[in-house]
């Protein structure tokens, strides 16, 4: 089984998601930034590597939020969500993006009215509840 990360950092009321390339089955398309877990890495190391690849910054690692499966041409999948911090928020000083052409901050409320990955969609009311907890 495969093995993938999401990362979700929420602050202010809103969360971080990211625009993909417009490349492969979800090209153009809205998630929480992640990626695959490599052979013998854990989560935190999995996390800080995809981050540093994908937004050239270091993040903290905090708690598993939730985790899922998804099937992704006919192979199943996993899927852990862990809560990160960037270290500011890319918008007076833009991160460098690799993999994405876009990034945003939004409630919580308008990800269901995006054109987002299925495989997070998946996990979506989970973080949603998560991030509503961290809010108090």
């Amino acid at each position: 089984m495969s093995r993938s990360i999401a990362c979700i950092d929420y602050r202010n009321g809103k969360i971080f998601i990211a625009k993909r390339q417009m490349v492969g089955d979800m090209g153009g398309r809205w998630e929480f930034p992640g990626g695959k877990i490599e052979e013998g890495e854990d989560l935190e190391t999995a996390v800080v590597r995809e981050m540093q690849e994908e937004f050239g910054v270091t993040v903290k690692v905090g708690k598993k939020i939730t985790s899922g499966t998804f099937t992704h041409k006919g192979k199943a999948c996993s899927l852990e969500v862990l809560a990160i911090k960037f270290p500011h928020d890319g918008l007076s000083k833009k991160f460098e993006l690799t993999e994405h052409t876009d990034y945003n901050w939004v409630s919580l409320e308008k990800i269901p009215t995006l054109n987002f990955v299925d495989s997070d969609l998946s996990v979506y009311e989970d973080v949603k509840k998560w991030c509503e907890n961290e809010a108090e």
